[in-house]
């Protein structure tokens, strides 16, 4: 039924904060927004509207209190991805995943939402298990 993730949808009182977070230190690029009746901003990957902002007036909980733990996304070069969060003093934590060749990245946004950077070595999982 499902094929793939289209997008993430933030709701935030820190829509200025939030959206210069996911577009300096993540990378999107801010690009087209239906006119919708509320304040918001959608932030792409490529062609990709991945990450929906919406004004909220509260504060919502972070993902460390929510039952939705964590969005995840792929990511293509774990060193340059390091660099990036280290020159711009963006704390972050990295693991390995046991018996597979990932390395994720964990680190949270203005909202206190944790996002996971999954780095996939040269070999898979499933290619490592064939």
């Amino acid at each position: 039924m499902i094929r793939d993730l289209d997008h993430i949808n933030i709701a935030t009182p820190l829509l200025t904060e939030t959206r210069d977070f996911w577009r300096d230190v993540m990378g999107l690029t801010e690009r087209w927004r239906p006119d919708f009746p509320f304040d918001g901003h959608w932030l792409y990957a490529g062609d990709k509207p991945v990450v929906h902002l919406m004004g909220r007036p509260a504060q919502g909980v972070g993902s460390d209190q929510a039952t939705l733990n964590h969005v995840a996304f792929a990511i293509p070069d774990l060193e340059a991805a390091k660099a990036r969060l280290t020159g711009l003093g963006v704390a972050f934590r990295e693991i390995g995943v046991p018996d597979a060749p990932i390395r994720q990245l964990f680190l949270q946004d203005p909202n206190g939402i944790t996002i996971e950077l999954n780095y996939l070595g040269a070999e898979t999982a499933l290619e490592r298990s064939i």
